[in-house]
C-alpha cells in the first residue's frame, strides 16, 4: 500500500483548482488556463470549468473571477443565467468590460506572486521559478 506524505496528491483534481480559485483576488481575474497551470492541470483548462460548473450555489469560492483567454465570460447555454451574474459580479468589484464584452487582461489579470504561488499544493519547487515567470509576465 502506498502511503502518500504530499497534502498535494491526496487532493482531487476539482479541489485543487478550487484551492487556486479561492486565493485570486477581489478585483482581479483569472484564465482557465491559468488557473489550470496553477492547479498543476496543464492543457487542462477546461477541467477548470467542469469544476466550477459543479459549485453549489452559495459556494464560498469567487468562480466568477475566472473567464475565458479572450477576456471574456464563457457563455453557455447550460449555464442557466449565471453567466450574466458572473458579469454583473464582476463589475460590482469595479471590473470594467469594454465594448467587445471583454475585460483588459494587461489591467485586472491577477499575476501571482512567487509567495502566493508557493501556497499551492499542485505547484513543485521545481516548477515555481518557471511558472513565476511566464505568469508574471502577463
Amino acid at each position: 500500500m502506498n502511503t502518500l506524505t504530499s497534502s498535494s496528491a491526496a487532493l482531487t483534481r476539482y479541489e485543487r483548482i478550487y484551492q487556486v480559485v479561492q486565493q485570486i483576488p477581489y478585483g482581479k481575474i483569472a484564465t482557465y488556463g491559468q488557473v489550470a497551470e496553477l492547479a498543476g492541470l496543464f492543457g487542462q483548462a477546461r477541467q477548470v470549468g467542469y469544476a466550477l460548473y459543479r459549485l453549489a450555489p452559495g459556494a464560498d469560492i469567487p468562480w466568477h473571477r475566472v473567464i475565458n483567454a479572450k477576456g471574456q465570460v464563457s457563455l453557455s447555454p447550460f449555464r442557466n443565467g449565471t453567466d450574466v451574474l458572473q458579469r454583473e459580479l464582476l463589475e460590482q468589484e469595479g471590473i470594467a468590460f469594454t465594448q467587445a464584452e471583454a475585460i483588459d487582461l494587461q489591467v485586472y489579470l491577477w499575476r501571482p506572486t512567487p509567495l502566493e504561488l508557493s501556497q499551492f499544493d499542485a505547484v513543485s519547487c521545481e516548477d515555481l521559478e518557471h511558472r513565476a515567470g511566464r505568469l508574471l509576465k502577463g
